[in-house]
């Protein structure tokens, strides 16, 4: 297969080294609206063909196009490139809207095209070994997925911080909390320097008693990439920053037991040992481009599918709404 790039600033030149490292790639493109950008990604990849405009690229003959550029653009794009035959790769969020998502889904089904959304963190080691942990039932009952997400920087120019950040960690919250529905969302926020929102604190909650919470800043002074997954029977820390011991599992827990009157009921806490499995260390993006060619070849969704991105959207979208009713419980239809 070949594979076009469209957007080779930030992300766009990981995707271009991934593409070409992959043995059932045959070509890749880039393409960017700056000379400057396409130049250094000839110098850094000779083999590569660059284009400066978009429609160059979907007059070649590339199979894929993979979307690194703003949101709000991502639409745009996608469409044309589905229009055209091609199947499509797009960075998170997905789309600025849930009806866009919505659009482009249709379109992929109607012409039998695969849409990957870039959810990196799903195919670390780390985030795989915690799924596997919760299919295993060693945290038993998820209780509540508890993450932050904040650093000093960047600011981004067409959204707020939520939309920026959160979309990795509701990412890994729909994929380690399977079966579990959202039903309602509330997001609090303030804009300290321009129009989009530095810090925020967004809330999910669940239709079977669960909750899940993000903090997320960029404007701390400290940069912090931890989520804590509270289990009825385990209790599972994801600490990304740690070089080597990325999950702690706590045999930790709560145990109630009432009497006739519930003042008198007995809390109990249980605290047992704690150890650190061993995670795959091959590179995420690596992983998420196999599977998103595996997936083209056996004519399947791929593990990050424009379905997963449509979830995520869907929550990015309600937590909008929340922030400029001043927290307002928003339920998702």
């Amino acid at each position: 297969m070949k594979v076009g790039i469209l957007g080779l600033g930030y992300w766009g030149p990981n995707l271009v080294r991934n593409f070409l490292s992959n043995k059932q790639i045959t070509k890749v493109y880039g393409c960017d609206a700056n000379s400057k950008r396409t130049d250094l990604i000839s110098q850094k990849f000779p083999g590569v063909e660059t284009f400066n405009n978009y429609d160059s690229l979907l007059k070649s003959d590339v199979d894929i196009i993979a979307i690194a550029t703003p949101v709000d653009t991502h639409f745009k794009f996608a469409k044309e490139a589905l229009e055209s035959g091609r199947h499509i790769w797009v960075e998170k969020p997905f789309t600025s809207t849930s009806e866009q998502a919505k659009e482009l889904l249709e379109i992929a089904e109607v012409k039998n095209l695969k849409i990957f959304v870039d959810h990196t963190f799903i195919y670390t080691g780390a985030v795989q070994k915690i799924r596997e942990l919760i299919d295993h039932g060693e945290l038993g009952k998820i209780r509540y997925f508890d993450s932050v997400r904040i650093n000093l920087g960047l600011f981004q120019h067409d959204v707020n911080v939520i939309w920026d950040l959160a979309p990795h960690d509701l990412s890994i919250m729909f994929y380690t909390m399977p079966g579990l529905t959202p039903k309602a969302v509330a997001a609090n926020g303030i804009a300290n320097y321009y129009q989009h929102e530095n810090v925020a604190h967004l809330s999910v909650y669940f239709e079977e008693n669960c909750f899940a919470h993000f903090h997320v800043n960029w404007t701390s002074p400290v940069k912090i990439r931890r989520m804590l997954l509270g289990g009825d029977k385990k209790m599972c820390v994801f600490d990304d920053m740690e070089n080597f011991e990325k999950i702690k599992i706590y045999d930790s827990g709560v145990e109630m037991n009432s009497k006739e009157k519930i003042h008198e009921a007995l809390v109990q806490y249980r605290i047992g040992d704690m150890y650190s499995p061993k995670v795959n260390s091959t590179e995420a993006l690596s992983l998420g481009v196999s599977e998103f060619l595996t997936a083209i070849n056996e004519n399947r969704n791929p593990l990050t599918s424009g379905y997963d991105g449509l979830n995520v959207v869907r929550i990015l979208e309600a937590s909008d709404l929340s922030i400029k009713k001043h927290g307002q419980l928003i339920e998702l239809k």
